[in-house]
């Protein structure tokens, strides 16, 4: 049906406004406008007052339904109704869980909000629903908004115009450092830590005294103070760095104490955990490291918190060291974590910017300046208008009788009182507002005296505003009165995170050791490339099976917290975990469902990794080198290329050269033996390699090292044999070789 207009005919057609845009153009535009109200409006908190918008409202919303510290509390649904209905239009549940959230004395190091009820616990267990907490102020918020009716910041409007809220609290407390903060924008995120008030406050006092550098102030600011507590273990040199430059991270560790039990045994108690770790995650991670087998030095572990935090951990052994069996839970699970410091924060509530510990400090400072200064004028503004006021009142008592008859004749008395007595209009006003029992004798002899105490205000205000330094003298004072109130000696100001020495190192392989099942196995390599592991050593070779036409071609003995390196005639070294072998019943696996060696390609060689060795590898056409064993460790089942070979040379050998062995052994498939000395050959970590021994028929077939003087020997049939002397064999490398002696296998093998 067709719209028609007011006068029945047909409507105007509606004028449409058609941008022709970019769509890059578009979605930068919009983009940028979500990421400014993300930094500015959600995530990063004003550096004068450390709160962020929804905590603001918060504490503003609060103030206004007049929940102070000594009064009851209200219900928590009727303090985020009032919050979502004026000033924070989002979902309640997000400002309940803010308002929750300032209730943990386990989250913030200083509560803000005096939660009745459930408001969750340290194991992470959910507050109760808000129609059953309820919720007040705390001492450190009123200090927050202390001022807040003295003109003291400046107001907004809120999201729909019907009311105003504060850009920023006045702050008479420095919490953005004492509580700390931390959320993520778009592009940029922040993490302060909680610090020590007292610490803060002595800082600062030390600030308006001198111009003191961050080093002077990182003595007395030794570090973050959590409210869960624990002891901060990390090196002084980058605590004094992270303040500095404002970035940086921080090494917690639980505290912990032996309990000495009968019969020497012990067991160690968990007193205080990280900061923001859960309890009760905690200790399912240290569950499942038991369960698993990954801490065999630890046997059970205990929950006996009550209010305080008591974590047991029993270990299975009295002859553990408590510090190793520590060091190692550190490693494998929360009991140790790294806060990372990134003071981001918004300067003037309008700048993002990455500050240093002073410059957070001296932020602070700056916007206490301006508070005193406005509420001093808006104090004096008030004294100005009462002295102006009692003037009038004290003129009414002198002439009493007169003023009385010109308000009884007069049909307008107001400007007749101000003709005769030269008053101004507000002490016109406030005279024919008196009542009359203020005409008392008394009543004038009170007047005389609030004026003399008014007038000494206004002197000293006005001296105030035109001092700097009676400013700054003024604030002084106020820092005092923090640090009397939270400082060392009251129930918040004692330290709660110990400064502990940075840790000594403990050998890896000590807790590498401690953390790993460690039991003696034999591995199993087939000639067609099937492997399996043998609980223990002690085996008899006629009890290993293969499948039809197979056999053994590596048996070693190993742990199974050892790891293989296996050598492919392609070059390539591959690592294989002794605890992931297959079990010995049946025939195993094959290796290339572990590694991905191609099908062109075999095993040349298996061993035990040990990183403290060396290898010499080499290929058939006689190049080779000596690599350091740590250098060979792949982290890929692809494998890790060491010794470059063509397609038509396969890679022969892989030995591990024995620290005492100074001579090298070489013979061809042409039955031609070369010796010389072990220091001929670089030690590399990758390539060809250089010529050890030229064929002019013949490819390299096998080699030994030895000891000069203790000779070298080769298997004969089921014994071994030793050349009785090697200098007819001895010459550089590179050379073609000799003969070998009489009785040396007809296979040309060492062994």
């Amino acid at each position: 049906m067709a719209r028609k207009g007011k006068s029945g005919g047909p409507a105007a057609p509606v004028e449409q406004k058609i941008l022709d845009q970019a769509i890059t153009d578009i979605l930068s535009e919009r983009y940028l406008s979500y990421a400014l109200s993300t930094i500015m409006s959600r995530s990063l908190p004003d550096v004068r007052d450390g709160l962020k918008p929804v905590h603001r409202r918060l504490m503003y919303a609060m103030y206004q339904l007049k929940l102070k510290p000594e009064l009851s509390p209200k219900k928590s649904a009727r303090v985020v109704g009032d919050v979502i209905g004026k000033f924070h239009p989002h979902g309640d549940q997000s400002v309940y869980d803010a308002l929750v959230r300032l209730a943990q004395d386990f989250a913030v190091r200083y509560p803000l909000v005096d939660g009745q009820g459930n408001f969750g616990n340290i194991d992470g267990d959910n507050a109760a629903a808000m129609r059953y907490t309820e919720a007040r102020l705390t001492k450190v918020a009123e200090l927050l908004m202390e001022g807040i009716d003295e003109n003291a910041v400046d107001f907004r409007p809120t999201y729909d115009g019907e009311g105003s809220e504060p850009i920023v609290m006045p702050a008479n407390f420095p919490n953005l450092l004492a509580n700390g903060s931390s959320g993520i924008a778009v592009g940029m995120a922040t993490n302060i830590p909680p610090h020590n008030v007292g610490e803060l406050c002595e800082a600062m006092e030390l600030m308006l005294e001198e111009d003191a550098s961050v080093e002077q102030l990182c003595k007395i600011v030794k570090g973050p103070d959590f409210p869960t507590g624990g002891t901060l273990v990390e090196p002084k040199e980058n605590i004094l760095d992270a303040y500095k430059t404002g970035k940086g991270s921080f090494r917690l560790r639980a505290k912990w104490e032996v309990e000495e039990a009968k019969g020497g045994a012990w067991q160690i108690v968990v007193t205080e955990i990280p900061y923001q770790v859960q309890k009760s995650r905690l200790i399912e991670k240290i569950a499942e490291l038991i369960t698993s087998k990954k801490l065999m030095m630890l046997d059970d572990v205990r929950d006996e918190s009550a209010e305080d935090i008591r974590l047991v951990l029993v270990p299975k052994s009295r002859n553990i060291a408590p510090e190793l069996l520590m060091e190692a839970l550190y490693r494998n699970c929360d009991l140790e974590i790294r806060f990372a410091m990134n003071m981001n924060v918004l300067d003037g509530g309008l700048v993002p910017k990455v500050m240093n510990l002073k410059e957070v400090l001296q932020a602070w400072l700056n916007h206490r300046q301006e508070v005193l200064v406005r509420r001093s004028q808006y104090r004096l503004e008030e004294v100005l208008h009462r002295l102006e006021v009692l003037a009038g009142y004290l003129i009414v008592y002198l002439n009493i009788d007169e003023v009385i008859r010109i308000i009884r004749e007069s049909d307008e008395p107001k400007p007749v009182l101000m003709k005769t007595f030269k008053l101004t209009d507000v002490q016109a006003e406030a005279i024919l507002n008196m009542r009359l029992r203020s005409l008392r004798k008394l009543e004038e002899m009170e007047l005389k005296r609030e004026h003399d105490n008014l007038s000494k205000e206004r002197d000293s205000l006005q001296a105030l505003l035109k001092s700097e330094s009676k400013q700054w003298k003024e604030i002084k004072k106020q820092i005092g009165t923090i640090k009397e109130l939270f400082g060392a000696g009251t129930a918040l100001g004692a330290r709660r995170t110990k400064i502990g020495k940075a840790p000594s190192l403990v050998a890896i392989e000590q807790i590498e050791d401690a953390l790993t099942e460690k039991e003696p196995i034999t591995v199993i390599c087939s000639a067609k490339g099937w492997i399996k592991a043998m609980k223990g050593h002690e085996h008899n070779p006629k009890d290993f099976t293969y499948k039809d036409g197979d056999r053994a071609r590596f048996v070693i003995e190993a742990m199974t917290n050892d790891k293989l390196i296996a050598f492919g005639t392609n070059g390539r070294f591959y690592t294989i975990a002794c605890d992931k072998l297959p079990p010995g019943r049946g025939f195993g696996e094959p290796v290339r469902l572990m590694v991905d060696l191609p099908n062109d390609s075999d095993i040349a060689a298996l061993l035990v990794y040990n990183p403290e060795a060396k290898l010499l590898v080499a290929s058939e056409d006689g190049r080779g080198f000596i690599v350091p064993e740590k250098d060979v460790l792949a982290q890929t089942k692809n494998g890790k290329q060491i010794l470059n070979v063509d397609e038509k040379t396969e890679a022969k050998i892989c030995l591990r050269v024995a620290p005492d062995h100074n001579y090298i052994a070489t013979i061809g498939t042409n039955r031609k033996m070369l010796i010389f000395p072990l220091e001929q050959i670089p030690e590399m970590t990758k390539g060809k390699g250089v010529i050890l021994q030229k064929f002019k028929d013949g490819r390299l077939g096998d080699a030994r090292t030895f000891n000069l003087k203790a000779g070298l020997t080769y298997r004969s049939g089921s014994s071994e044999a030793k050349v009785d002397s090697v200098k007819a064999w001895i010459a550089e490398r590179a050379q073609a070789g000799k003969l070998p002696p009489n009785g040396f296998p007809k296979s040309g093998k060492f062994d």
